[in-house]
């Protein structure tokens, strides 16, 4: 499964190291972090960093392979 996390603002490069299995992009004041999900636990894991790392996930959603 891939997906696609879109979080508010920009992400540093040290932020966006937080998240080593995912690329990035910055556009329009967000940042969409996308890549391959393992399964369920690992989705949950990365919404669990993006919550300890205060990040607002604007929006999450599954991706065409």
């Amino acid at each position: 499964m891939r997906y696609e996390i879109r979080v508010e603002g920009h992400l540093s490069e040290t932020l966006a190291q937080a998240f080593p299995e995912l690329g990035h992009v910055v556009m329009a004041g967000q940042t969409v972090l996308f890549g391959p999900v393992v399964d369920e636990a690992h989705l949950y894991g990365l919404l669990a960093r993006c919550r300890s790392l205060g990040l607002r996930v604007m929006e999450m959603r599954q991706v065409p392979e």
